[in-house]
């Protein structure tokens, strides 16, 4: 299934796998009809998701030019259009938001709703939203917890959050699939709930990092083993990794279902997307470790399905031993654009040393993110690579002074 493009009302360029138009003349996304998920018979759903916040996503307090910075990023989608997410330091807070102060206890720190919220609340607080940047509560527990929901268990760090593999004897696994103890889903379900009770218009909830595909299958059986695995039981993969993304699929509209209750797209906590359909960041950093004929045989194929799934869909490039995948990523028609990460101690997204990479992308049909760049690397990126389909991530908050004078010298690149 390829990209398909469409115009709204006013005229604005759209794209996205899927749509169609209610008699009303609303459009909408996905396959939401009557109660928002019924594919999951075993979870209560909670058919009552916040009305209150259906426009939320039209509308953001802190975002007052939201609409705009909405228009900006599908154009930036279609490869139309440029996009720059950066964040601009307040002289003083946002009114009426205090700060919080930091628990001891790691798993209370990543999990419990309250405090998650208010923590990003009070980090919001802080910052204005500039061209594409926007408000939204990040919901993740950690890059991967999708394996939660199957079996592995977390551990909590400051920065981070591991998964323990639970797969011991593959051969003793003919099936994965969720299971009946649902604490952790339960937990996230917990932390969009209160974002979407506190949000109140002022910023958007998003679906949190879940990650698939082998990655998530390495967290359930441990690196080095699924490694021999794909040598000692090939036939053992392909079937794992359908099970995954089917449940990944199942979650990921259970949870949409809950951020976006009138259909009109999500936000995703990592790489701080938005798209106006099902939108997400996918990966396999695992594939660092493969061969492209391996990438082509055990990871194409359910990444494939995972953008045609997606409306909007960005992969995470992770460091240069994954670099040899370029070619593979821009074979899978229905992904939209891939985003580059050079490790600890290469230069960051905006060094002149990646533009070759970020031009090879754009050739290949794809947007491109560049991330961690510095306010005096945008201009000569964008001179190099051209602004249509680049979405750049500035490394940190800047001044009220830079960021002005970095919107004037993007105006002739940004009309």
């Amino acid at each position: 299934m390829g990209n398909r493009r469409w115009a709204t009302a006013d005229g604005q360029p759209q794209m996205g796998n899927r749509r169609w138009a209610t008699a009303d003349g609303q459009p909408q996304m996905g396959n939401r009809k009557g109660c928002p998920y019924t594919g999951l018979p075993d979870l209560d759903i909670h058919c009552n998701l916040y009305v209150e916040n259906v426009e939320m996503t039209k509308l953001l307090t802190w975002k007052p030019d939201w609409q705009a910075c909405r228009d900006n990023l599908v154009r930036w989608w279609n490869r139309e259009g440029m996009g720059l997410y950066m964040e601009v330091l307040r002289d003083q807070p946002r009114a009426g938001i205090p700060s919080v102060d930091l628990p001891a206890d790691l798993e209370y720190r990543w999990t419990n709703a309250e405090y998650r919220c208010s923590a990003a609340e009070a980090q919001m607080a802080r910052v204005d939203f500039w061209a594409e940047a926007f408000p939204y509560f990040d919901t993740q527990i950690g890059p991967g917890s999708l394996g939660t929901f199957i079996g592995s268990r977390p551990g909590f760090a400051v920065d981070t959050v591991w998964y323990e593999p639970y797969i011991t004897d593959p051969d003793q696994v003919q099936g994965i699939s969720l299971t009946a103890d649902r604490h952790w889903l339960d937990v996230h379900l917990g932390l969009i709930d209160e974002g979407m009770r506190r949000a109140g218009g002022r910023y958007l909830v998003g679906i949190p990092d879940l990650i698939e595909n082998m990655d998530t299958l390495a967290a359930l059986r441990g690196d080095a083993n699924l490694l021999y695995d794909l040598v000692d039981r090939p036939d053992w993969i392909p079937a794992r990794l359908e099970e995954i993304n089917r449940i990944y699929f199942e979650i990921f509209d259970l949870m949409t279902a809950r951020v976006s209750p009138d259909g009109d797209g999500n936000a995703f906590s990592a790489f701080h997307i938005w798209g106006p359909g099902k939108t997400a960041k996918i990966q396999c950093d695992i594939s660092a470790t493969l061969s492209p004929r391996m990438f082509r045989r055990f990871v194409q194929p359910y990444l494939r399905a995972q953008c045609e799934f997606l409306d909007f869909s960005l992969y995470h490039l992770d460091g240069t031993n994954a670099m040899q995948h370029v070619e593979p990523l821009l074979e899978i028609e229905p992904l939209n654009a891939i985003e580059w990460t050079p490790q600890a101690g290469r230069p960051g997204g905006g060094d002149p040393c990646w533009f070759d990479l970020y031009k090879r992308i754009r050739a290949g049909g794809k947007g491109v993110q560049a991330v961690g760049v510095q306010p005096e690397q945008v201009i000569p990126l964008v001179d190099a690579v051209g602004p249509h389909g680049v979405f750049i991530l500035l490394a940190d908050p800047v001044d009220q002074v830079t960021a002005e004078k970095l919107m004037r010298d993007l105006e002739p690149y940004r009309t």
